[in-house]
Formats: structure tokens, C-alpha cells, sequence
């Protein structure tokens, strides 16, 4: 799910637009699930993946960059200058694993 790059640390996401509110739904497959308060047009819910996960990891939303998967449900985003060891730390206390 997340994995270490020269640029920062990868996290693949499988979203699932149109729901009520934007929030983190566990983990399957791998990849973090993550329910999105957008419908899946014009680039809406690619737009509240981006803020809703910058609120999630604490960091700016134009650190934040979809790397694969701009018009699929399974999306990996680059959150650029973050550590892979903040990141998971981050991602723990995201889904109360701590």
C-alpha cells in the first residue's frame, strides 16, 4: 500500500466516489479504501482525493500528485518530501491502529 520513491513515499488507493462523506473505509487488496464525497466526473473526485488525503496525512494538498490511475477506481498518489516512515506512521493513527 505504501512504498518509498526518490521523490517521497507512494500510497495506492482504492476510492469509491459518490458517497455521503469523504472518509478512510480500511484496507483491501493492498490498497488503503477510501469513500469520497464527489461524483466521478470532470475530475471532482480526483480533486477531493487530493484534499481529503492532505488532511488525513497533515501535509499540503499541492504536495499531493496522482501518479496512475486518473480515470480508475484503483489510483496510486505520490505524496511528495514525505518520509515512508511518517507516512505509515501517520496512516496508523489515520485508521486507529495505534
Amino acid at each position: 500500500m505504501l512504498s518509498s520513491t526518490p521523490e517521497g513515499t507512494l500510497l495506492k488507493v482504492r476510492v469509491s466516489p459518490g458517497a455521503k462523506k469523504s472518509e478512510l473505509a480500511g484496507k483491501s487488496a493492498g490498497r488503503l479504501r477510501v469513500r469520497l464525497a464527489a461524483p466521478p466526473v470532470e475530475g471532482k473526485a480526483n480533486r477531493e482525493l487530493q484534499r481529503f488525503l492532505a488532511s488525513v496525512f497533515g501535509i499540503r494538498r499541492n504536495r499531493l500528485t496522482l501518479a496512475a490511475g486518473e480515470r480508475s477506481r484503483k489510483k496510486t498518489v505520490l505524496m511528495a518530501g514525505m518520509p515512508l516512515d511518517e507516512a505509515r506512521d501517520r496512516l496508523r493513527t489515520a485508521l486507529g491502529e495505534e
